[in-house]
């Protein structure tokens, strides 16, 4: 079995949403040889990177930048991982005020040091979702999973 990390915050339920739908895909019924952990960004740790054979990656925009929950998960497990992990083929997903760039810069900047490295590109979504954003948020999960699945990642 491969594993598949998914690691979210959320303040106001539109990331929350966002990560439900990825999880949605992930569990799709074709896909049988995947497990995942599904953890909010407080919950995440060092154990479970080392469990992970692939990550996904949700925050909301706050202040044009990640939210502290995501840079928190990060500043509690880059060292304690650090020489470790195996590269991780990684995904993004925000929620965005504005227009999310200075989150995904900062994500991108700091995902280079796992490493990590991108394999689909990053979801951002404007405002409230709509089912056309929830419906492009489990295909992200289904196609990182199907990918997992058939040794692709």
């Amino acid at each position: 079995m491969k594993h598949l990390l998914i690691v979210h915050h959320s303040k106001t339920g539109r990331t929350a949403r966002l990560a439900q739908a990825i999880l949605e895909g992930v569990c799709h019924p074709e896909i049988v040889g995947v497990e995942h952990r599904f953890l909010t960004a407080r919950q995440g740790g060092p154990e479970d990177l080392l469990w992970a054979d692939a990550i996904l990656l949700g925050t909301p925009e706050n202040f044009g930048y990640m939210s502290g929950a995501m840079k928190d998960f990060f500043d509690r497990t880059f060292y304690e991982v650090e020489g470790k992990v195996r590269p991780l083929p990684c995904a993004i997903f925000i929620c965005a005020g504005n227009d999310g760039a200075g989150a995904l810069r900062a994500i991108r900047r700091i995902i280079g040091g796992y490493p990590m490295s991108e394999v689909q590109p990053a979801m951002v979504v404007r405002g409230e979702p709509t089912e056309g954003d929830l419906l492009a948020c489990r295909e992200l999960g289904m196609a990182v999973a199907a990918g997992l699945d058939a040794g692709i990642y």
